[in-house]
């Protein structure tokens, strides 16, 4: 015959399950703190350059050639598409001055020479665009 039903002793804590009113408080990892296009400072003008391709084949084989080490100025003066041939050097450019799409993906980027570039990509009503930020302030 079959005693009384044990249950299990309660220990007083209840387990923990998320709570989506609270925030995630994990410590902050040391590393975190290295500029990532997530974390970049706030900068009002970027020094910026780009590749501008009106077809998307032109924009894969000016990929292929940063891929493979090539200098971005010497990218730009080979595949672009308008009047930036200085090495696609567009100067100075302050929030606001620049097409939507082409500003965030600018001004997401981090700041890296035409040796070896950081480039980020884009597509405006100019077409495809390669995006390499020089400098911010």
């Amino acid at each position: 015959m079959a005693g009384p039903k044990k249950t299990p002793a309660k220990s007083g804590k209840t387990p923990s399950k998320p709570n989506p009113k609270t925030k995630d408080t994990k410590p902050s990892d040391p590393a975190d703190d290295n500029p990532t296009p997530a974390k970049l400072k706030p900068a009002t003008a970027i020094n910026t350059r780009h590749i501008l391709c009106e077809k998307h084949s032109r924009k894969e084989a000016a990929l292929a050639q940063l891929r493979s080490g090539a200098k971005f100025d010497d990218v730009a003066r080979e595949f672009s598409e308008d009047k930036a041939r200085q090495g696609g050097a567009l100067g100075w450019k302050v929030r606001g001055s620049l097409e939507k799409g082409f500003e965030e993906c600018a001004y997401g980027l981090g700041v890296s020479g035409v040796g070896r570039p950081v480039w980020g990509e884009c597509r405006t009503g100019n077409g495809y665009h390669l995006v390499m930020v020089e400098g911010r302030r």
